[in-house]
C-alpha cells in the first residue's frame, strides 16, 4: 500500500480545463443613444459603450478619411477636431462624444469647394506623399490656424511631433504649417 501511494503522489495532476463563459450578448446598459455634430450636420445613433470614435466615423457613417494606424494613439493618422481640439479617434470611445462637434477631413472643403488654406498649403509645399498620414496632419495644422494668436514655433512643434510620417522627412510638413500659419497672421 505504501509502494502505491507513493506511486499516486508522483503522478502529475492533470488541472481540469478551463471554461470559457458566454457573455450575455448586448445588455441594454451597454447600448447609449448619442447626439453630436459632425462635419454640419446633425447624427444621433445608438452606440455601443466600447464603439471607438474611429470606428463610428469610419464604419457607420461612411468617413473614411479618417485613417487608422496604429490603434494606440501613436500615429496621429486618425486624428479629428472635437469641439475644434485635435483628438486621436482610436483612443476615444464614440460615447465620449455625445454633444460635441466633431470635424473630419471631409468636412474641411466640401466637392465644389475651394481648399482650405491648410490644405492648399500641403498641396503647394508637397507636405504629402502617399497621403496616409496626411489627413491627421491636416486636422492638427488646422486646429493651430483656427487660434487666436499665432502659436509660438515650440506649440507647432510639440503639436505635429505627435504624428508620425513614414515617407517623408517632415521638412515639407513643416513648411506646409508654416505657410498656412503665415497666410492666417499675416506674416
Amino acid at each position: 500500500m505504501h509502494h502505491r501511494l507513493g506511486a499516486l503522489l508522483m503522478t502529475p495532476s492533470v488541472p481540469a480545463p478551463l471554461v470559457a463563459r458566454t457573455p450575455p450578448l448586448g445588455e441594454p446598459s451597454a447600448w447609449h443613444e448619442i447626439s453630436l455634430t459632425v462635419n454640419g450636420r446633425p447624427v444621433a445613433a445608438e452606440v455601443e459603450s466600447r464603439l471607438l470614435l474611429s470606428d463610428f466615423l469610419r464604419d457607420r457613417l461612411g468617413l473614411t478619411g479618417t485613417h487608422v494606424g496604429c490603434e494606440h494613439g501613436v500615429c496621429g493618422a486618425c486624428t479629428v477636431l472635437v469641439d475644434d481640439a485635435p483628438v486621436r479617434t482610436c483612443l476615444t470611445l464614440a460615447v465620449q462624444c455625445d454633444g460635441a462637434e466633431i470635424r473630419t477631413v471631409e468636412g474641411l472643403a466640401p466637392a465644389d469647394t475651394p481648399l482650405t488654406p491648410v490644405q492648399r498649403a500641403f498641396h503647394e509645399c508637397h507636405g504629402m506623399q502617399c497621403g496616409f498620414c496626411t489627413p491627421g496632419f491636416v486636422m492638427t495644422a488646422t486646429a493651430l490656424t483656427e487660434q487666436s494668436e499665432r502659436p509660438a514655433e515650440e506649440h507647432v512643434a510639440d503639436a505635429l511631433s505627435g504624428h508620425l510620417c513614414r515617407c517623408t522627412g517632415y521638412r515639407n510638413i513643416r513648411r506646409a504649417v508654416c505657410q498656412a500659419l503665415d497666410e492666417r497672421f499675416g506674416e
